[in-house]
């Protein structure tokens, strides 16, 4: 009997996280276009990302408790078709019933969200469970795909909306939603290698504390990574004074641009994962430091942009420290490690907008206004980031933590 060729498996499963990339960028990219057009006010617009990634943790949650009752092989390949039927949703109700736009918004978020959801905890252990050479480079590549997807939606969104105008954002929409519908076909007529839905028993307890540990772990990286892609743009506008059009496309678009770069030199070379980790923690540090520390403006944009860099292999990285350390983890630790990244993804950056939102109308923030050049909200920005460090240095502590424990017990060994 002829072993099945994953080859067209792999492809589909690249561009479906390439696809998927189009629920992150696009709506934050709209939303003054749903305030102007159908006067939602910035707190629901605000509640649409909490809904994203709310629902996402749930999701992760039910994989992680329940995943022996679901058909993994139809799971993988209707995942995609959910991501176009938000999307259609999320652009044809609010064109139609206006009166309703935010209730369109609304169902269209939740829908896609599940297939986010789903996309995080089934990609990464279907690209593991496929026969390959050198997985950890596969790993590496599938998340870089995330990368390239941002810089391609916010450049293509971008002049979209600038030659056929906000007005028209729903047939832009409409085009990314076919994206996902292509990868479900994908899917559909490839070949899906069985999967691992629950973990070994061998050597239960050290699982469950290095699962704990790498859970912990991609929690950090990922409020380090989230904390400047959603808010380096509104930095670079309001603290920097950089003019918005630039800061999209030279702040967001290159951070993401570097943070695929990053990822996919890591599949090429394939450097030690902890030294890797280790050294994205502490380099993200600097950069959160100098962007708060910082009166220079071109020193702090580097600082911003360079955090794509250190941040890469903070998510993608755990997991493939959690595969070397703790073999055959099980679908149930992947749907565990995505609803720790989810968590640090949603806690992180409203966590800096509470701190810019206290400390810019405090007296602290006035007084200081008016012995510098700094308004109130730039200075609020300022110490936001350098509370935004505390994650990376959490990071760096912990991954000493774990490099010392996994040595200790190969010397036991």
């Amino acid at each position: 009997m002829t072993a099945p060729n994953y080859k067209r498996t792999k492809f589909s499963c690249f561009f479906a996280y390439l696809a998927m990339s189009s629920v992150f960028v696009l709506p934050p990219m709209l939303f003054m276009t749903f305030h102007e057009m159908y006067s939602i006010s910035y707190t629901l617009l605000g509640t649409l990302v909490l809904i994203n990634f709310c629902t996402q943790m749930t999701v992760d949650l039910i994989f992680t408790f329940f995943s022996k009752y679901f058909n993994i092989r139809k799971t993988v390949r209707i995942m995609p078709l959910l991501t176009t039927i938000g999307l259609l949703i999320y652009a044809i109700l609010p064109s139609v019933f206006p009166q309703y736009a935010y209730l369109g918004l609304v169902i269209g978020t939740v829908i896609f969200s599940i297939a986010a959801g789903l996309c995080e905890v089934l990609l990464s252990p279907l690209v593991a469970a496929i026969p390959s050479e050198h997985p950890e480079k596969d790993m590496s590549m599938l998340h870089s795909l995330y990368g390239w997807g941002v810089v391609s939606v916010v450049l293509l969104s971008s002049v979209y909306l600038f030659i056929f105008g906000t007005e028209n954002w729903m047939y832009l929409t409409l085009f990314w939603a076919l994206l996902p519908l292509l990868a479900s076909f994908f899917f559909c007529t490839s070949p899906i290698p069985d999967m691992d839905i629950h973990s070994s028993e061998k050597g239960a307890g050290n699982r469950g504390m290095g699962i704990v540990l790498c859970v912990i772990c991609i929690f950090l990286g990922s409020a380090a990574e989230n904390t400047m892609t959603n808010w380096i743009s509104s930095y670079m506008e309001n603290a920097l004074q950089i003019p918005k059009a630039v800061g999209d496309i030279l702040g967001l678009a290159v951070f993401a641009l570097l943070l695929a770069m990053s990822r996919v030199m890591y599949a090429k070379y394939s450097p030690n994962i902890s030294k890797t980790l280790l050294f994205s923690m502490i380099g993200a540090t600097a950069c959160y430091l100098v962007a708060g520390l910082s009166t220079n403006v071109i020193l702090a944009f580097i600082a911003c942009i360079l955090t794509g860099i250190f941040t890469a292999m903070l998510w993608p990285g755990t997991l493939i420290l959690m595969e070397e350390k703790i073999p055959s983890p099980g679908i149930a630790a992947y749907a565990l490690m995505a609803a720790g990244g989810d968590m640090g993804a949603s806690i992180a950056p409203q966590l800096l907008g509470i701190v810019v939102d206290k400390v810019s109308t405090s007296s602290f923030a006035i007084e200081l206004s008016s012995t510098t050049l700094m308004t109130p909200e730039e200075i609020g920005l300022k110490v936001g980031m350098l509370i935004a460090a505390i994650f990376p240095i959490l990071g760096t502590a912990l991954l000493i933590c774990i490099i010392k424990i996994y040595s200790k017990n190969r010397k036991e060994k």
